[in-house]
């Protein structure tokens, strides 16, 4: 990661965390357990990639950083392992390994998981209207994510991923899949960074190619990292997609190709930035990094 990007993401996470953590607190008595089955996934790791997101893309359309923006990046993590609490469980990908951790579903319940994941997505949605931003951006933000989250977005992305077990899809069908399940959520941080900062129409479309292009170098990247990856390294167990019978971008289009792809997404990443100065280089910084990691 580079250093300018390391500093900042320091700065991030411990901005995100303190609100992340201030909400948790809310939970207590007959919620003890509910509480620590969430506070489990959100503080368990984690590389905070969407919050940088939503900080990074607010900074490259306003002048300095704007105030509020610890809510919406709180509330992207909050659906993220929401998402991952709920991805692991054994009706699903059935893991057991988690940022070299046992997943919720094992270190709790799998009742406790299911809940907790339940119980994130709606803090996500208390935290975009605990907000101190107008009323305007905090409708237009539950919009974003809800759309990205949803059966419109995320989760419809999962249960095309678990429709494909064992059968062929066509690099387009990959494609849409991934821009589902794991670009919309990684666009809408970058949306909500972009409507906490101010952005004009052209802003925003211009961020939106952006994102699209990251948050699909991030899925290929993923798939190239189970290949060539070991599980240590991942946190994760590697080689799941293959156990799994799941197609990916490494088994149909083979590891050099998928590496080609990958380099072209970070290309039109920074393409997307043309018309942006200095203040859009986290972005860039991001893109370069969600290319060249290793986890």
């Amino acid at each position: 990661m580079h250093p300018e990007l390391l500093a900042f993401s320091h700065q991030v996470r411990q901005s995100v965390d303190a609100r992340l953590q201030e909400a948790l607190a809310h939970f207590a008595g007959e919620g003890a357990q509910l509480r620590d089955a969430m506070a489990y996934s959100l503080t368990n790791g984690g590389k905070r990639v969407r919050p940088l997101l939503v900080y990074a893309a607010a900074q490259a359309v306003a002048a300095g950083r704007p105030d509020g923006l610890d809510w919406p990046a709180a509330a992207v993590e909050a659906i993220h392992a929401y998402s991952l609490i709920h991805d692991d469980l054994p009706a699903m990908d059935d893991d057991n390994l988690r940022r070299g951790k046992p997943t919720t579903h094992i270190a709790f319940d799998e009742a406790s998981a299911i809940l907790a994941g339940d119980a994130l997505q709606a803090l996500a949605f208390e935290l975009l209207v605990q907000s101190p931003l107008g009323a305007a951006e905090q409708l237009a933000m539950v919009q974003c994510l809800a759309k990205a989250s949803g059966a419109r977005g995320m989760v419809l992305g999962q249960a095309i991923d678990l429709a494909a077990v064992d059968k062929q899809l066509s690099i387009g069908a990959l494609e849409a899949m991934h821009q589902y399940k794991t670009g919309a959520l990684i666009a809408a941080a970058v949306e909500l960074g972009a409507l906490a900062g101010g952005a004009t129409e052209a802003q925003r479309q211009a961020l939106g190619l952006y994102a699209r292009a990251i948050g699909l170098a991030f899925q290929v990247q993923d798939d190239i990292l189970d290949v060539i990856s070991d599980t240590e390294t991942l946190g994760k167990q590697q080689g799941a997609d293959q156990q799994h019978n799941k197609p990916t971008y490494v088994s149909l289009l083979g590891l050099e190709a998928a590496q080609n792809k990958a380099r072209a997404l970070h290309q039109q990443a920074h393409e997307a930035l043309a018309g942006f100065g200095p203040q859009a280089n986290y972005l860039r910084q991001l893109a370069d990094y969600i290319i060249e990691r290793r986890a």
